[in-house]
């Protein structure tokens, strides 16, 4: 959250899945919309329904999505992402060294399409593949070190 609005994000979502009520219990998430995904054992691709449909009637012309096992993304990569923004038609990714990663950024008229193709832990890689042309890469390889932690191994990388 802290990343998201230092980065330039006014509103943040945030997608709670597997033990959400223990998160909404124990998190402090202030001015957060916290949106429940009772799908989550589907994969990311659902949570990312789930947040651009808690989009639906704010007005958002986009949103910027970031992955919360991603720690070191700071907040100069998401700044230089939302710089990126044109307009509803923007598709923007973070790029490290040349190669897309997150944060990403779907202006609101590829949220159905992306929506659609979400499926499982795939998110919007379909999406973002067939409209490959259209998506502005944004180098952060030199603020941002794009590493999942997923397993206690990956841990090494917050040394």
């Amino acid at each position: 959250m802290r990343v998201l609005r230092e980065g330039g994000c006014a509103t943040v979502h945030v997608i709670l899945g597997a033990q959400a009520d223990e998160v909404r219990a124990r998190a402090s998430l202030p001015g957060c919309v916290l949106v429940g995904n009772p799908d989550w054992e589907q994969g990311m691709g659902s949570s990312l329904r789930a947040g651009l449909d808690s989009l639906t009637g704010t007005g958002a012309r986009a949103a910027l999505v970031s992955l919360v096992d991603q720690p070191g993304i700071g907040p100069e990569a998401v700044a230089r992402v939302l710089a990126a923004y044109e307009g509803e038609e923007s598709l923007v990714c973070a790029a490290y060294d040349g190669v897309r990663g997150h944060p990403v950024l779907f202006g609101a008229a590829h949220w159905a399409g992306v929506a659609a193709t979400a499926h499982g832990d795939r998110g919007a890689r379909a999406y973002l593949k067939e409209h490959r042309p259209q998506v502005a890469l944004v180098e952060c390889g030199d603020v941002a070190r794009p590493f999942d932690i997923d397993t206690e191994a990956d841990l090494a990388h917050l040394e």
